[in-house]
């Protein structure tokens, strides 16, 4: 390590020493954080040596049945933070309730909300997946908090980041002021500041989608794409590239290091369910990063960290990365999703379109 590269608790500090009267346990509860990406990292990276098959394991609080590796990086997480007596609660994506810190230990000022594995399902291809965690304020005097003590807006989080376990792990975090991404570097065991005040570039010529349920978008959302794939001979006068990974950390990382948009509209699969991703454990940490790096991130109707969350397991629709497109999104959303959108130039031969 050459002697001028700054670790991540160096990062850390240096941060503290800027906020008067900091007692230094938000640094301590974001080393603990590291420490547990860390350990998730090194299982993630043994991938079938780990002993991690599909099915194993309770089912999440979504009903849905989670592999084992969900449900160890969970307990990595939970065993890692809830000792060092900087928390007050947890809540992860995979569990009903939150998670209240033993009475054998002491208690904190802070909420831990986390997506242990986000894009576990890619692990037995491996492709990227990811932690994410965001940090908010325990109200002053609540000693046993509720689930309504987490319902808190995005706007409100104290700090969030993400770990991506891939070709390097990397941890991109932001306090509030810019984001910034560190690799970890295996021969010191120890996170590297590596890319400084990341932001993302305004505009871009790159979208990610599922075009898989295009047959359940609503309009603004079919308007959008059939536009980008238009082409220079198209409304937008330019090529676009299309992406998807099924991975919201490896998505949101590519985004950040090169521009692009990213779009999990509400949809029309299932009535009663009309969102896909979780308000607090994914939207909320990713929009804060997302915002902090100078993109936008939005529900289509409006921006996210504005939602006041009503559940613990809310969902909501997302899009999200350079500011230009996602504001067309939403302008979209306001002046086309009221009607069927037609498009004559691609009514009869549009890639999502049924021949009129």
């Amino acid at each position: 390590m050459r002697l001028r590269e700054k670790t991540l608790t160096e990062f850390i500090i240096e941060e503290q020493r800027k906020a008067p009267g900091a007692t230094g346990g938000f640094t301590a509860l974001l080393n603990d954080i590291c420490l547990a990406c860390k350990r998730i990292a090194y299982l993630v990276g043994k991938g079938a040596l780990a002993d991690a098959p599909d099915g194993a394991g309770s089912g999440s609080a979504q009903g849905e049945t989670p592999m084992k590796l969900d449900v160890m990086a969970n307990e990595i997480v939970l065993r890692t933070n809830e000792w060092g007596g900087h928390l007050a609660a947890m809540a992860s994506e995979q569990m009903a309730q939150p998670y209240p810190i033993p009475r054998d230990y002491p208690r904190g000022r802070y909420l831990l909300v986390f997506d242990p594995l986000d894009g576990s399902s890619n692990v037995d291809v491996n492709v990227s997946v990811g932690s994410i965690f965001s940090v908010l304020r325990c109200v002053d005097g609540v000693v046993e908090p509720t689930a309504a003590d987490f319902l808190q807006s995005g706007a409100q989080q104290v700090c969030a980041g993400y770990a991506i376990y891939g070709p390097t792990t990397m941890l991109v975090l932001t306090l509030g002021c810019g984001v910034h991404g560190f690799t970890l570097d295996h021969e010191i065991g120890e996170f590297i500041l590596t890319h400084a005040s990341l932001r993302v570039p305004e505009d871009t010529s790159e979208f990610a989608i599922n075009a898989s349920n295009a047959r359940f978008w609503e309009p603004a959302v079919k308007r959008y794409v059939d536009e980008c794939l238009a082409g220079k001979a198209g409304p937008r006068g330019k090529d676009f590239n299309m992406r998807w990974v099924a991975s919201l950390v490896a998505e949101t990382h590519r985004i950040l290091l090169r521009g692009g948009v990213f779009m999990y509209p509400r949809d029309s699969r299932d009535p009663a369910s009309p969102a896909r991703l979780r308000l607090l454990y994914e939207a909320n940490p990713i929009g804060l990063i997302i915002e902090q790096a100078g993109g936008r991130a939005s529900t289509g109707l409006a921006p996210v960290l504005e939602v006041k969350p009503d559940s613990l397991h809310q969902r909501t629709g997302f899009m999200f990365g350079s500011r230009h497109e996602v504001e067309r999104l939403e302008q979209y959303h306001r002046d086309f999703n009221q009607r069927e959108y037609d498009a004559p130039l691609f009514g009869a031969r549009g890639l999502f379109r049924a021949p009129a």
